[in-house]
């Protein structure tokens, strides 16, 4: 090397991209280029990446964003001005580069994209004639062997996706009627109109959604059911997808389940302090039987994931039997149900009890097979979990002993049963406030004559919510047993009411009186607490009645 090369080598910066963020600064001194420790999002501009494939942005590190008026490129590597030239011809105008860290990058561009507008509806209104009349001359497998006429439909099926998972959608339906394809989301319970694609596309668009969950596209005669798995940056998500046959076509159910959102510590659930206390002691008891109870999609499997979540798994074996497995939980073993091959509750929970576990969680009790064998576990020095779809609490004793369970067994080995419900919370960002009158109160029956006057809010509505709601929180009453509640068990002629007042003047608050409660907090509505809670108040005409329809 000659002196003017080593001179020429000692002025050159170093290579970028492999220092570490305390060199970070240097770098950009050197470069001569602004350093950003922490990237804001205000930053952030979905309209400058419209044009942008975001494998680019991800492979090359980069991304344009507007700082004070001016349009930069966000890069970790000052280095690489073929990017950013690209960058320039791509947006028309020059920019100025920006050092950040890698990762304040990567995560600067994962959400930039998942903020952009892209509509499955703008999609759809966009189409090509061609593809509608493509899809209406020929047959689905066919539309799907031809790549030019598959990108639309695979465009459109991952759009309506991101927009469900952005929107918090729990599920997707697509329901085929005679002139239409409906499209729906359900948002916290309740299920809201999206957009329609044409009829025409209605068969490869269902066979792209079997493709994707590895059905049988030539099957339409027999319901399907299948799984799969998508990314949203770096968040995966499961999809549940079901089908059924109807007279249109055929109508496809996707549920899906995101992890981030389903594993939820027990303190963000939304039991209050006491309920809260009590349900971790049972948690620490040695034995017994825990029922989690209410109608289906109540959040009872987020409760008990949640309660499994609190338990030591690294000194305790805890296995899991479950109809359908939902999420996978680390260091636990779960067990899916496979009825065809002979795998019931039942036949599973026998041989979950071969394997020396400490803690079991039977994913429902249907049958009173099922039921004799989590008592006769939890009398044998297991803690065992179950859920049962009843109103309530009390209803869950009363439940098991119709089954055909021996009072006394049940008496022994049941140490709490937890009820509860989902309701709707308000935008905190719109809701308003409310003098509440006789007329508001009255479909809460006697528990409504407190509140008369009292200050509430109600749903108003604004582009940050759907009509007035955002989220859900959930409604709780615990039944402990204690000896005075195992002997009212054992008699065994009791109805639910009686055992509801028992258990009331040991302390059990209701889930009305819970959902009353988060009424003048501000966090719910008189309508959605008597939408989900008043069919478990125990009201004077319930007293001495036996609950026996399954919900």
């Amino acid at each position: 090397m000659t002196d003017t090369e080593r001179a020429a080598d000692r002025r050159a910066p170093p290579a970028a991209g492999t220092e570490s963020p305390s060199d970070l600064p240097g770098l950009a001194a050197r470069y001569g280029v602004e350093y950003l420790a922490a990237v804001d999002e205000a930053i952030l501009d979905p309209s400058l990446v419209d044009s942008l494939p975001v494998e680019w942005a991800r492979a090359n590190l980069m991304l344009p964003v507007r700082i004070g008026g001016d349009l930069c490129v966000l890069t970790s590597d000052p280095s690489r001005v073929s990017g950013q030239e690209y960058l320039a011809l791509l947006l028309g105008a020059p920019l100025r580069p920006v050092l950040a860290p890698r990762e304040a990058v990567l995560r600067s561009i994962e959400q930039c994209y998942y903020r952009r507008e892209n509509s499955a509806e703008a999609f759809i209104e966009e189409l090509p004639s061609e593809v509608r009349a493509a899809a209406e001359r020929g047959g689905a497998a066919d539309d799907l062997l031809r790549v030019a006429e598959k990108a639309p439909v695979t465009q459109l099926v991952n759009l309506i996706l991101l927009e469900a998972v952005k929107q918090r959608a729990s599920d997707i339906h697509f329901e085929p009627f005679e002139d239409r394809l409906r499209v729906r989301y359900r948002i916290d319970g309740v299920l809201y109109e999206r957009a329609s694609p044409p009829k025409q596309i209605e068969e490869p668009l269902v066979s792209r959604l079997k493709v994707m969950a590895h059905m049988d596209i030539a099957e339409k005669r027999l319901p399907q059911d299948g799984m799969t798995r998508v990314r949203v940056g770096e968040r995966e998500i499961d999809i549940r997808v079901a089908t059924i046959p109807v007279a249109e076509g055929e109508r496809v159910v996707l549920r899906l389940l995101d992890r981030g959102s389903a594993l939820l510590p027990l303190a963000a659930l939304g039991m209050n302090a006491a309920v809260l206390a009590a349900f971790e002691a049972l948690l620490r008891e040695s034995n017994g039987l825990i029922a989690v109870c209410g109608p289906t999609g109540s959040g009872k499997t987020t409760t008990l994931y949640a309660a499994l979540g609190r338990l030591d798994e690294s000194r305790r074996n805890i296995l899991t039997i479950e109809d359908p497995i939902e999420y996978r939980l680390p260091n636990i073993g779960q067990i899916q149900v496979k009825p065809k091959i002979g795998l019931t509750f039942a036949t599973g929970l026998r041989h979950i009890l071969r394997q020396d576990p400490d803690i079991v969680l039977v994913g429902e009790t249907r049958d009173v097979e099922t039921a004799e064998i989590a008592l006769r576990a939890a009398l044998t020095g297991h803690l065992v979990f179950t859920t049962l779809h009843t109103n309530d609490a009390p209803g869950a004793a009363l439940r098991l002993i119709d089954m055909g369970v021996e009072p006394y067994l049940l008496a022994a080995c049941l140490r709490g049963a937890l009820a509860q419900r989902l309701v709707r919370t308000l935008c905190q960002a719109c809701r308003r406030p409310v003098t509440l009158a006789a007329g508001d109160v009255a479909s809460l029956g006697p528990a409504g004559a407190g509140l008369i006057g009292r200050t509430a809010w109600e749903a108003a509505g604004c582009p940050a919510c759907l009509e007035g709601y955002r989220g859900r929180t959930g409604l709780f009453e615990l039944m402990l047993i204690d000896a005075g509640m195992q002997e009212t068990i054992r008699g065994g002629k009791i109805g639910v009411g009686d055992l509801r007042a028992r258990a009331e003047e040991r302390g059990m608050r209701g889930l009305l009186a819970d959902g009353i409660e988060r009424v003048l907090a501000g966090a719910t509505t008189v309508a959605e607490v008597v939408t989900v809670a008043s069919g478990a108040a125990a009201g004077p005409a319930r007293r001495g009645e036996r609950e026996h329809a399954d919900l």
